[in-house]
């Protein structure tokens, strides 16, 4: 079982599974869950890439049937009042903000400004905050609504009083997403 391994051997399988997966598609990513009740999950993503999803989709269709194990196409929404951390940095969900913005030259995507969390360095490399900000959106919406529906993602300092700037608590970006979609 994977949980027996020693970090090495672990390490070892999980970087042939990378090469294996690069093999089959350049650009695909997997990630391993920890063991629950039901076993494991393995998730296959295209790191929001388009062009790539139906790679994923053909690869999880054809996964074989394995006990303990369940084989899953993109990542998936992670629920809300999350705590996303990338490099350094934490991406606290409730104590976040969004505005839905239009996409004048793409009606049919969706433009949002987020607001920065409280506590970033200010010495953030501003490339790491902007993939922090995006990690956070996708493991709010998901893989696929994230790579499909955002058109534009603007970001900026928390406002003294977010909601009197129109701004929504982040957490609710899901629920949104949802009527929009309608």
């Amino acid at each position: 079982m994977l949980g027996d391994l020693s970090d090495a051997e672990r390490q070892a399988l999980l970087d042939e599974l990378q090469r294996q997966l690069t093999a089959y598609c350049d650009g695909l990513t997997c990630e391993v869950s920890r063991p629950g009740p039901n076993g494991r999950t393995l998730t296959f993503s295209a790191e929001g890439d388009i062009d790539l999803f139906r790679a994923v989709v053909a690869l999880v269709e054809a996964a074989p049937d394995i006990d303990w194990w369940e084989f899953v196409a993109f990542r998936q929404p992670q629920g809300t009042q999350l705590t996303v951390r990338f490099d350094k940095l934490r991406f606290d969900t409730a104590r976040m903000w969004y505005q839905p913005l239009e996409c004048a030259d793409r009606p049919d995507l969706l433009g949002l400004r987020v607001t920065l969390p409280p506590g970033l360095p200010a010495d953030a490399d501003p490339d790491d905050i902007e993939v922090g900000i995006y990690v956070t959106l996708e493991a709010l919406m998901g893989e696929v609504d994230c790579a499909t529906l955002l058109g534009y993602v603007d970001t900026v300092p928390l406002p003294e009083n977010p909601a009197k700037e129109g701004f929504q608590p982040l957490d609710s970006l899901p629920k949104m997403v949802e009527i929009w979609k309608r």
